[in-house]
């Protein structure tokens, strides 16, 4: 049995894994087989060793049905039988040799006792199961027993005699410990101290009221779910423990994952903003890169053939004009804390776009934030904003040397700062035609 359970133990380990925040299942009904040595000595006898000096050994076996309430606590119900034995007498009424000739031995026909169990050891820091848990018992009985006095010939002990089969109370306090070989079966080795209420246990009615003991070893298995944990051998706090390390590291991996992908994202904003060529078009719009500096480009960055001449005439602004401009206001829109133009605001760029190409007009565009943050982030914020929507007017065809961007950051409001919908307003980029 116990080269079964060790390899029950073997697979189980491969299987347990632990359901954080799942209400857990646990064994908590057990039955019990055991047996050993009944003695009429206890550490608890007198200088005489009670009504028989010397203890005699025998077998006797047993059992019980265990309730665990909680990992410390449980309640069990035990019994037991077998035969107590002693010889020797210390009656002074009889010779030394009668003495040595006579014995005693009591017959436990049946017991049956109710005992609570206290489990001493299962508050491990670093295990969730234990392997050894040291227990303590105590309770109360009731037993039928029958008692045989031998004496020599002719001979009797004071006050003693044969009895038949008597009915009494007694109290069994016990300690011992458990070995925990897998999750559903243990070795038990535990010893017992059964203090009876009755001073004619042994057959001989003296002053003080019998006792006997009960040394045994046997095994308990677990009843319930398979692959669950035993309540008793089972430490919470090394399961909160085990579980708040998971926690954390799982914390520590997403925080690590965040970080990542916002500096990956930071590096591929400044590669695809960035002018390495110098020509007025952002890397990511421009088709023609590594133009000789001082080169003449489109607004795709390409080389012109035949530079155009700069014609300035006089512009006239109408409202139709302007209508473009305050549509691609109200519809411009960007990633939360980013210069990354949203796409649905493409399509009134695209007119703006169309308009500084057909009437060649100049534009202004200047970035505005609240005072949400620091003054250098806002500055930095509101310059890339602008230059976000110069890049992608330039990609549509847009000449770079006719639009100026600029940002203010939170120097310029509009409206309050201290409401959210003032903030809002505060967060624009100005588009001036002239």
């Amino acid at each position: 049995m116990v080269g079964l359970s060790t390899s029950l133990f073997a697979q189980d380990m491969n299987s347990d894994t632990t359901k954080r925040f799942d209400k857990k299942d646990f064994r908590t009904w057990s039955i019990g087989l055991n047996g050993g040595m009944l003695t009429h000595y206890t550490p608890f006898n007198s200088r005489t060793n009670g009504d028989f000096r010397t203890p005699q050994e025998s077998w006797g076996y047993g059992g019980y049905i265990k309730k665990q309430v909680s990992p410390g606590f449980g309640i069990q119900a035990d019994f037991l039988a077998g035969k107590v034995k002693g010889f020797r007498s210390n009656d002074a009424a009889l010779t030394p040799a009668q003495q040595d000739a006579s014995g005693f031995e009591t017959r436990i026909d049946w017991s049956a006792a109710v005992s609570a169990n206290f489990t001493l050891a299962n508050l491990s820091l670093n295990q969730k199961r234990n392997f050894i848990s040291p227990y303590l018992t105590a309770g109360a009985g009731y037993m039928s027993s029958s008692a045989n006095v031998s004496t020599p010939a002719g001979t009797t002990i004071t006050n003693g005699g044969s009895t038949g089969y008597n009915e009494n109370w007694f109290i069994p306090v016990g300690a011992g410990f458990k070995l925990g070989v897998s999750k559903g079966v243990n070795i038990d080795l535990g010893y017992t101290v059964n203090f009876m209420k009755t001073n004619n246990f042994d057959g001989v009615a003296s002053a003080a009221n019998d006792k006997f003991t009960y040394a045994h070893a046997g095994v308990e298995i677990a009843l319930g779910k398979k692959g669950t944990s035993q309540l008793q051998n089972f430490s919470p706090i090394a399961a909160i423990r085990e579980e708040s390390a998971a926690e954390s590291a799982e914390l520590r991996r997403a925080l690590s994952t965040s970080e990542q992908n916002r500096l990956r994202d930071q590096e591929q904003y400044a590669k695809d903003m960035g002018d390495d060529d110098m020509d007025g078009v952002a890397n990511k719009f421009d088709k023609c890169p590594g133009t000789v500096a001082n080169t003449v480009v489109d607004g795709a960055g390409c080389p012109l053939k035949t530079p155009r001449p700069v014609i300035r005439e006089k512009v006239i602004v109408t409202e139709a004009d302007r209508k473009v401009v305050g549509e691609a206001i109200k519809n411009l829109e960007f990633d939360l804390g980013k210069a990354t133009i949203k796409a649905r605001s493409y399509e009134t760029l695209n007119r703006v776009a169309g308009l500084l190409v057909e009437k060649n007009f100049s534009l202004k565009l200047a970035g505005h934030t609240d005072n949400t943050g620091s003054m250098a982030l806002n500055l930095r914020l509101s310059k890339d904003r602008a230059e976000a929507v110069k890049a992608y007017l330039v990609s549509q065809g847009a000449n770079p040397s006719t639009i100026e961007a600029t940002g203010y950051g939170p120097n310029q409001p509009i409206a309050t700062n201290k409401t959210a919908a003032g903030r809002q307003q505060n967060r624009r980029v100005e588009f001036s035609l002239f």
